[in-house]
């Protein structure tokens, strides 16, 4: 067994530094070197180990020496056949699972509140895909995850489907019957892709959920920058099964992910790695207290309320507030940054905080915060807000026009009040979370356009919709 204290590629690339090498290679900042004078005080340091495929440092592309032996210890933690850095983050890893699982008009089962790079491998690949609509939880007034009835049914209509694309956690946090799911899908031979980027500390155990790798999901990708300490885009790739082709996945992460990567994001990987595999119990208690005297004050400000997760099945490094007050949560979120606390994310009814991942006696400003977020809501008295619940949408649906024929169809532009009924030509997304309130290609619904108007008029911003501020979104001609 290797050692899990080590960290091959970060110590190797520090071992360069302090040979103090001249460059007469690319990139042009030559170890920080090159540079204005005003940004040395931030860059300087981090760009002594901002290296390229040197003798010793190894290659991404084609591993032999530190790289392979770092992401060997990443397999060897997640107990899998075979585990990737990934440089160009989750979004790389999401398109090469998915084109390695998929062909031309392949149909695949694929859960509705997904990620927008989800989509876009779908789009790519030209594949079939059947959308499996989450339940919708009315405490937390958001879409969880999806029910194992709905897989049951999806795959009795569409039992040739190739493969099932799973969100897990969801971006709140919360779990669903994974476990079951998976077996259902695995007693059909359809292999599990899992979106885990909100989950690469799972493995650690309670009180975390489990991690879909331990429940037997066939692919799993994760965020390593979301919780664990590693640099933005930093992330990792895990192959489970031989239901998923290892040499066809290796193939699309060489096309997709960049050919120059960055060395500093994957000596974070190799150090996250390491941070995550030494976390002990001591750090869990430590973690929880910490947790738990937070929530408890957030608890007592009378403007907010602590949500819990149904069944205790959520992550704890996810706190979600939602609003008892005059504010909605846009509005919230607005005056936490007034205070300078910014937040992951907020929807109309919520604030979402994600905490890091502490050690045994590792600080971080959770009292200050509780004063600062009491004194930004000191005026603002609690009220009972209106309830808004989501009208429930089709539980399993297809585009009503596919990728391919997208392709020939004109585009117009129209009213919102107008669009009822017809097929929507863009990708509208609200981000955060990334996850599309109206996928291109499908049919625009009452309940859809019900969504995007509260969300309109609460605040929420988008990518894609270009012209939703005019009021207007675009359709396809389609007759």
């Amino acid at each position: 067994m290797n050692n899990q204290w080590n960290t091959p590629l970060y110590h190797t690339l520090i071992q360069h530094s302090k040979k103090k090498p001249v460059s007469f290679h690319v990139p042009g900042h030559k170890y920080g070197d090159i540079l204005q004078p005003e940004a040395q005080h931030y860059f300087k340091h981090v760009l002594q180990i901002d290296a390229t495929e040197l003798s010793g440092l190894d290659d991404l592309h084609s591993p032999e020496g530190v790289i392979l032996e770092a992401e060997e210890l990443l397999a060897e933690l997640y107990q899998t056949r075979k585990s990737y850095f990934l440089v160009n983050g989750s979004t790389v890893g999401n398109l090469a699972m998915i084109m390695a699982a998929c062909e031309e008009g392949t149909k695949v089962l694929v859960q509705r509140n997904c990620h927008k790079s989800i989509l876009n491998g779908l789009g790519l690949a030209k594949a079939d895909p059947i959308f499996l609509e989450p339940e919708f939880n009315q405490e937390w007034k958001v879409p969880s995850g999806i029910s194992l009835e709905t897989v049951i049914e999806s795959i009795k209509l569409y039992p040739d489907a190739k493969a099932l694309i799973l969100t897990y956690p969801n971006y709140y946090g919360m779990g669903f019957e994974l476990q079951e799911i998976i077996n259902e899908a695995h007693r059909h031979d359809i292999p599990v892709l899992v979106d885990e980027a909100h989950g690469p500390h799972y493995i650690l155990g309670g009180p975390f959920p489990p991690s879909a790798l331990q429940l037997g999901a066939d692919i799993v990708v994760q965020s390593a920058h979301k919780i664990l300490p590693a640099m933005t885009m930093g992330s990792y790739l895990h192959i489970n099964s031989d239901l998923i082709s290892q040499h066809k996945v290796k193939e699309y992460l060489t096309v997709f992910q960049s050919s120059s990567p960055s060395y500093p994001i994957m000596a974070s990987l190799d150090v996250a790695r390491n941070y995550l595999s030494t976390y002990n119990q001591k750090d869990v208690t430590f973690l929880l207290t910490e947790i738990k005297r937070f929530k408890d004050e957030l608890a007592k400000i009378p403007a907010i309320s602590v949500l819990d997760y149904p069944n205790d099945n959520g992550d704890p490094l996810k706190i979600t507030i939602q609003s008892r007050c005059r504010l909605n949560g846009f509005e919230l979120q607005k005056r936490l940054e007034e205070a300078a606390i910014f937040t992951e994310l907020a929807d109309p009814n919520n604030v979402l905080f994600i905490l890091p991942l502490l050690k045994d006696g590792q600080c971080f400003p959770l009292d200050e915060t509780i004063l600062k977020i009491k004194e930004a809501l000191s005026d603002v008295p609690s009220i009972n807000r209106e309830e808004v619940f989501e009208l429930a949408g089709q539980k399993i649906s297809r585009l009503a026009v596919t990728f391919k024929e997208m392709e020939k169809l004109a585009l117009k532009e129209e009213p919102i009040s107008d669009a009822l009924g017809e097929v929507c030509a863009e990708t509208i997304i609200p981000y955060p979370p990334g996850i599309p309130l109206l996928l291109k290609g499908e049919r625009i619904t009452k309940n859809k356009l019900s969504q995007l108007s509260l969300l309109l008029t609460t605040g929420a911003r988008f990518q894609g919709g270009s012209l939703l501020k005019n009021g207007m979104i675009k359709t396809y001609i389609t007759t």
